[in-house]
């Protein structure tokens, strides 16, 4: 249930607070007054798209927060753990959207922030918005299968359900086949080229040494003479026979010498001495080393030129293939796979028309047992929304829904749905487009959402102008009905009609005024009184009179006994 909406620097509220109660909840005002900008906040709650051009003149951010108490609601709680939300001990669940001008939106539930597809997610399970032209839904007829669908049990679920995860296999089956079947000369081509690939790249006879091995080595040889060159410079600095120069190895000997005679003179100069040696010794071994690889460095002009076009080759084939030796590799065997497919075409094509085949059956099988599903479904529909249509003062309508066979498979069974609807004795079924007028679609809507509202388990019911296209008795039946769903369920409705507000049993006057240059909307709970001169305001206009006065009380009066004697 819906306890609080709170709504700040929004379009024109600035700081707007509704408390709601259980049963009916009825917000009514002058057109203009903010009525139908308090639902689209709600929406926004909800997980709708909020824009920043939404945000109150002269405001940064919109802060929107509805707060729910949750009951016996067992798939709410179930998604509310999966996306761990926790809830208190109170059983609140508090979701605050907030709109910035220069950051994006934020969604929180319980503190917690969230993305919008989980909020959706989460509030699709708290309520079921009717928004004014909602109706025009029921005119499209691909609608009218996912109704027929939405009163089906959980067996009617999961084989629709199958039928879909089948048919997904299916597709992707047949569009493999109808790739596969090419005309007979492209086939041709695409064997020459996978052959084509394949022997080029295993001609090469690649291995883990042409990835970077094969490189370092051109490098090496290509490069030798400058080795050469900087090799026997490091070897003339060791031991130079110039005369104008001192080798390493001689000014560490001479350095050894004069610490050998002036450390008998001073024992704390014996550690240098024995350190000279050590370095001596290794200079003496890098010398040697040094002296050992220029004897075996060699030019080997065969070897680089191999080399040189084994690399010429491998970068060609990484160009074409892939930029390593394992990407070359794999994209070798993926052609391989392609080139033996396309050779063993005939076999492939009879597996996977074999395959399809048996889709095909397990597809019509269960499409056939949806499709006696819902004529089952559409039979019980028929006789509840004649019932609720009767109700609801359309006592001629006859309402059909037309099941017909279509002759291809889909993803949803193999049914074309429409509703056909007849509101006058003597005329013929036509679809509801061709036949209902604003105030017909109006009803026919409230009597499917009140056969839903026994069904999806949903705790609150928006209706934002319902009542559009009605008057009179009409409007007093309609309004019966909307209370007859609210002993079950919350219902918050926006209305015109006064026999809809006098019904309800919370009602809110929603009105605009202008402070500071500015125009707010501002909400107000109505108690007996208030509401008396509000139903006289909605029967007569602004101007009270005696007899519009008298008039809403009677309708009050009215509305409690109705109350008394039904409920």
């Amino acid at each position: 249930m819906l306890l609080e909406l709170s709504i700040k620097n929004f379009a024109i509220i600035d700081d707007l607070k509704i408390s709601f109660t259980k049963g009916l909840n009825v917000l009514t005002g002058e057109t203009g007054s903010g009525k139908s900008i308090i639902i689209e906040a709600l929406g926004i709650v909800l997980g709708g798209r909020g824009t920043k051009d939404l945000i109150r003149s002269g405001e940064n951010r919109a802060m929107l927060q509805a707060i729910f108490v949750l009951e016996e609601m067992t798939l709410t709680k179930q998604l509310l753990e999966e996306h761990g939300i926790h809830m208190d001990n109170d059983k609140l669940l508090i979701i605050t959207r907030e709109i910035s001008l220069n950051s994006p939106s934020i969604s929180r539930i319980n503190d917690k922030v969230v993305t919008l597809s989980m909020l959706n997610k989460i509030t699709h399970t708290l309520i079921d918005i009717f928004a004014q032209h909602e109706h025009q839904s029921l005119l499209n007829t691909v609608n009218h299968k996912l109704i027929i669908d939405s009163f089906g049990d959980n067996k009617h679920k999961e084989i629709k359900n199958e039928i879909k995860s089948i048919y997904d296999k299916y597709s992707k089956e047949k569009k493999i086949l109808d790739e596969m079947n090419l005309n007979l000369m492209e086939r041709e081509r695409m064997i020459d080229l996978y052959r084509f690939q394949i022997d080029e790249i295993d001609s090469i006879q690649l291995s883990n040494y042409d990835d970077e091995e094969i490189e370092n080595d051109y490098n090496r040889l290509s490069n030798i003479m400058g080795i050469v060159q900087g090799i026997g410079e490091i070897i003339e600095s060791f031991s130079s026979d110039k005369y104008d120069s001192i080798s390493l190895l001689d000014c560490i000997n001479r350095n050894i010498s004069i610490l050998n005679n002036i450390s008998v003179y001073d024992n704390d100069l014996t550690p240098y001495l024995n350190r000279f040696k050590e370095v001596n010794y290794e200079l003496q071994d890098l010398h040697n080393e040094f002296l050992d690889y220029m004897d075996n460095i060699q030019l080997d002009e065969e070897k680089l030129s191999e080399l040189s076009e084994r690399l010429d080759s491998v970068n060609k084939l990484k160009k074409k293939y892939g930029n390593s030796v394992k990407s070359i590799l794999d994209f070798r065997g993926s052609t391989s796979k392609s080139l033996e497919k396309l050779i063993n075409y005939e076999n492939e094509i009879k597996d996977l028309t074999k395959k399809i085949n048996e889709f095909e059956r397990k597809l019509f099988v269960l499409s056939k047992e949806l499709s006696k599903s819902r004529k089952s479904i559409a039979l019980v529909l028929e006789k509840k929304i004649t019932k609720e249509l009767n109700e609801l003062n359309m006592h001629n309508v006859n309402f059909k829904v037309d099941i017909r066979e279509l002759d291809y498979l889909s993803s949803d069974g193999i049914d074309n749905i429409e509703f056909l609807i007849s509101t006058n004795i003597g005329e013929d079924l036509k679809p509801m487009s061709k036949i209902a007028s604003g105030g017909e679609m109006s009803r026919i809507m409230l009597g499917f959402k009140s056969i839903l509202a026994e069904y999806d388990g949903i705790p609150t019911l928006i209706f934002d102008e319902i009542d559009t296209g009605i008057s009179g008795r009409t409007a007093q039946v309609v309004g019966e009905k909307i209370y007859k769903i609210a002993r079950e369920r919350q219902v918050i409705s926006i209305s015109h009609l006064p026999q809809i507000a006098a019904i309800a049993d919370s009602q809110y006057s929603i009105y605009k005024e202008t402070k500071e240059g500015k125009v707010s909307t501002f909400i107000k709970k109505l108690d007996e009184e208030d509401r008396i001169n509000e139903f006289a305001k909605l029967l007569g206009g602004v101007d009270l009179t005696e007899t519009t006065i008298n008039h809403a009380k009677e309708l009050l009066a009215m509305t409690k006994k109705f109350k008394i004697g039904n409920f």
